[in-house]
């Protein structure tokens, strides 16, 4: 059987080591919390890179939340699938709604992680996409897509564990796709790990002032 992960911080540990002399000296970590944090930390801390976070907030139609009609993240991008919106007639008033409640929580998270420091200068730069492990990839599209509004000069995904299909759905997107393990039989994220405990904001807040700030 494949090995699995003891828990996050080992996950980071074991990405970490994969990604040794494949990102630049000037790259910076980024990563999706909550569970994304513990695995950055560690691939940050041995890579002597900084770190954040990358908050993003699906739009869920209204009725079918699962269905994604956008994002919004941190460093106040906002993207649409503006042919969703056509299709199924979304009427703005109900994206307005569904896009200042995923706002509230945006903020929330984004002081209580961030505080008062600034959110990164982005464009240009190497950025490593880090989280625990991905599913379908959702998060992590909207993610990328996110990014690409600041005009990176490259966006490398880092994950432990994610399936196969996923991994090469998410090649078209991001420079460059890592993951530890791609198991074809998959069971989602958390059976690869022995541990897989909720990560709390006390936990992603203690972990962020433990890094040099992004800049």
């Amino acid at each position: 059987m494949t090995k699995r992960f003891s828990d996050r911080v080992d996950a980071g540990r074991q990405l970490a080591g994969l990604l040794e002399g494949r990102v630049g000296p000037d790259a910076i970590v980024l990563a999706l919390p909550r569970g994304g944090v513990p695995v950055a930390a560690e691939v940050a801390r041995h890579l002597q890179l900084p770190l954040d976070v990358l908050l993003v907030r699906k739009l869920g139609v209204p009725g079918h939340e699962e269905l994604a009609m956008g994002a919004i993240a941190s460093g106040g991008v906002r993207v649409f699938n503006e042919d969703l919106l056509l299709r199924l007639a979304i009427e703005p008033e109900q994206v307005t709604r569904v896009e200042q409640a995923e706002q509230r929580e945006l903020k929330r998270r984004e002081q209580a992680y961030r505080g008062d420091r600034p959110f990164p200068v982005l464009k240009d730069r190497e950025i490593l996409l880090v989280d625990d492990g991905l599913a379908t990839g959702a998060s992590m599209r909207a993610a990328i897509e996110a990014l690409r509004q600041f005009q990176p000069a490259r966006i490398l995904v880092a994950v432990p564990v994610a399936p196969p299909e996923t991994v090469a759905d998410l090649e078209s997107e991001a420079d460059e796709v890592i993951s530890q393990l791609t198991p074809a039989a998959f069971y989602g994220v958390g059976y690869w790990y022995d541990d897989f405990t909720q990560t709390t904001d006390d936990e992603v807040t203690a972990l962020l002032a433990k890094h040099p700030e992004a800049g």
